[in-house]
Order: structure tokens, then C-alpha cells, then sequence
């Protein structure tokens, strides 16, 4: 008798859940029926796996009708430029704007844009947005909201005076202004919080190089926010960790790296100039590295040539702290700003034993383990 008891009651509630599945989902669909009726001439209903689907998203989504229609800041009327990055998914778009703080919720947004279809309508470049906007609100800026952009390619081993040059030529913003704030004390980016004591202060090395979509006429906070996000979403975890394995802050990482991207001319050459360089530091060795040099004298006022040639007689008079001839050590700060290839060269030498390298007509180098060694190199180069 009671294992009859027992499967009565499993089938009881095999068919109350069947039951309740097939109203939620009934339910769904004759919403959606409701809504096509009332928009759209007569026409047959064809149930299909699609609306099943967006059926239950639909029903998701009212559970989270809060999140939806609630504003992160109802009271922020402050504008924030958000830049869609080139080929960023709809989940990478919303982590963005969760990190943001422009919603509260990165995967409720992502289905909501794509139960309104609005997944291809998202396109790169940059938009105003505000905490005080709803997901709806955010979703139709960002897909009518594109503001006039400018295209602006930063290479690798630019220093932030030929950044500044660049900006300003194209229209985005003013030269002065940018150096100002890249000259100032940077607050609220954890990867600037980390500088070992008697550091530089600034923003140089941190001006990730890459080609940006920048609005047209901005301030040149909107330019620096958007390319220190830039720089704090390239570096990931990786390589980050790699860093504190190494025991090293990821300022002295860029520090390090500019040195090797002014160096570097050949790609497959940077993570052995790395090594030259951990060579050196680990024995005390002065890095002895001419774009520190360069770097020391500043950019010409009359020509705006900021990497001049140099004399052997300037490599050992120039008086600054950034004057790795005459001070052992990484420099106070980043020379320039490096691109990826060259902090990974610093997080990953190669195995060598060299100290030394001359540079080659063709910008290539050639390596020695011996000082005597590098003298016969820097001879027959002389010759």
C-alpha cells in the first residue's frame, strides 16, 4: 500500500511541475501573442523555439524589473564618455558599464539588450551617458546616441609631449591642457597606486598606445580616462600576476618596458635587450640606455623633436636623475609609454648572458657577454 502512496505522489508532482512549467511558459507566449496582435495585422501564431526562448527571457527580466528601471545614481546628472571598443561583445560592453558604475548589473543588461534585439544595433566609438539613466535609456544611447568621433593612432615609445602634439593636431583637445593633467597627481586607478617611494609622478607610460575613437572637442579628462581604461583593461591578470611573482610593482614593469620599446627595433630582439637589462640591475650595473638620455634633454621647443641625437660627450654630462649612465637603477619613471609586446618582454626575458649590445645601421643589435667582447662589436660597427 504505501509504495502505491509513494508513486501516486511522485506522479502527483511530476504533473503539478509539468503544470506550472507550461503556464509560466503559456503565459509567456500569450503575452507576446498580445503584443504581436495589438501591433501587427492578423496573422497565424507559429509557436517556434526562438519565442520559447525569448519568452523566458521576458519572464527573467520581470523578476529583475528593479534593476531594470532603477537608476544606479537617480540623483548624478554628471556626464560620462563611454567608449564601445571595436569588436567588444554586448557582455563585454556591459562589464564595462558595470565597472563604470552606469548600471548595477552586467548580465541582467545583456539580457535585455538581447531580448530587445538591440545586439547588432551597439557600435563601436563614444557616447555620453549618465548614472541617472535607466538600462532602457543607456540601451538607446547607445544605440542612436554616437557622438562625432576622431580617429587617433598612438604608436609605441611616444612620450606624452608627442601624444599631446597628436591630440591637439587632430582636434580632440588641447595640447597644454592634456600635459597638464598628464603632469598631475593621478587618484583613483589602482595599477598608478603601487609607485615605490621617490617615484615620478604623472601619467607617462600609462598612455596605453593603440588607435582610439575619440569625440571631437573634448576635454582632455574624457581623453586620459579613456586611455587609462584602455591600459587597465590590456593589462589582465596575467600579466599581472606575472609581475607580483617576480616581485615587482607594475610601475616599475613600465618603467622598465619604455626603456626596451625605445631600444627595440625588432620585435624578436625585445625580450633579449630585457635580459641585458635584469643582467645589469642584478649586479648593480648602470643600464647604460642612450633613450634615458634623451628622454633627460626633453623635447626640442623650436624643431618639437623629442629623441635627438646624441653625443658620447652628452651620454656622461647630462645632469638628471633619468641619466642611466651616471645612475645605477631604473629610472624614477617611464620614459615613454610601451606597448604589450614590451612589458611582456620585462615579465618574460630571455635566458641569456649577455651584458652588452651595439645597435646596427639597420636598427637590429648585436650582443656580447664580455665588455671586451662589446669593444671589438662597437669597433668593426666604427668601421
Amino acid at each position: 500500500m504505501s509504495r502505491v502512496i509513494r508513486f501516486l505522489l511522485q506522479f502527483i508532482t511530476t504533473a503539478l511541475t509539468i503544470l506550472v512549467i507550461a503556464g509560466i511558459l503559456g503565459g509567456g507566449l500569450w503575452y507576446m501573442w498580445r503584443v504581436a496582435k495589438s501591433q501587427a495585422a492578423p496573422e497565424p501564431y507559429v509557436i517556434t523555439a526562438t519565442k520559447i526562448e525569448r519568452a523566458v527571457l521576458g519572464l527573467y527580466l520581470r523578476t529583475q524589473e528593479d534593476i531594470v528601471n532603477q537608476p544606479v545614481a537617480p540623483d548624478d546628472h554628471t556626464e560620462v564618455t563611454f567608449v564601445v571598443k571595436p569588436g567588444q561583445s554586448v557582455l563585454g560592453v556591459s562589464q564595462s558599464l558595470v565597472e563604470m558604475n552606469l548600471i548595477a548589473d552586467a548580465d541582467v543588461f545583456r539580457r535585455f539588450v538581447q531580448y530587445s534585439g538591440a545586439d547588432e544595433d551597439i557600435q563601436a566609438g563614444a557616447y555620453i551617458l549618465r548614472r541617472d539613466m535607466t538600462m532602457e535609456q543607456i540601451m538607446l544611447q547607445l544605440q542612436r546616441g554616437l557622438l562625432p568621433t576622431v580617429t587617433v593612432t598612438i604608436p609605441e615609445g611616444w612620450r606624452a609631449e608627442q601624444i599631446a602634439g597628436e591630440l591637439e593636431a587632430k582636434g580632440v583637445t588641447s595640447a597644454e591642457a592634456f600635459m597638464e593633467l598628464v603632469q598631475a597627481e593621478p587618484e583613483g586607478w589602482s595599477f598608478l597606486a603601487d609607485r615605490p617611494a621617490g617615484s615620478a609622478r604623472g601619467l607617462e607610460g600609462f598612455l596605453f598606445p593603440d588607435t582610439y575613437q575619440f569625440p571631437r572637442n573634448t576635454t582632455p579628462e574624457t581623453v586620459i580616462e579613456i586611455m587609462l581604461r584602455n591600459f587597465d583593461w590590456r593589462l589582465e591578470g596575467e600579466l599581472r600576476q606575472m609581475a607580483e611573482d617576480r616581485g615587482l610593482s607594475l610601475f616599475e614593469v613600465v618603467t622598465l618596458a619604455s626603456i626596451i620599446e625605445r631600444e627595440a627595433v625588432a620585435a624578436e630582439e625585445r625580450p633579449i635587450i630585457a635580459s641585458v637589462f635584469w643582467n645589469r640591475l642584478e649586479i648593480g650595473m648602470a643600464l647604460q640606455a642612450d633613450p634615458t638620455v634623451q628622454y633627460a634633454l626633453g623635447c626640442d621647443a623650436e624643431t618639437g623633436e623629442c629623441w635627438q641625437q646624441l653625443t658620447r660627450e652628452q651620454l656622461n654630462t647630462v645632469q638628471s636623475p633619468y641619466n642611466t649612465y651616471l645612475n645605477p637603477g631604473l629610472t624614477p619613471g617611464p620614459i615613454c609609454n610601451p606597448g604589450l609586446d614590451s612589458i611582456r618582454a620585462v615579465l618574460q626575458p630571455a635566458d641569456t648572458d649577455y651584458f652588452y649590445f651595439v645597435a646596427l645601421d639597420d636598427g637590429k643589435h648585436v650582443f656580447s657577454e664580455t665588455y671586451e667582447e662589446h669593444l671589438q662589436q662597437d669597433a668593426s660597427r666604427g668601421q
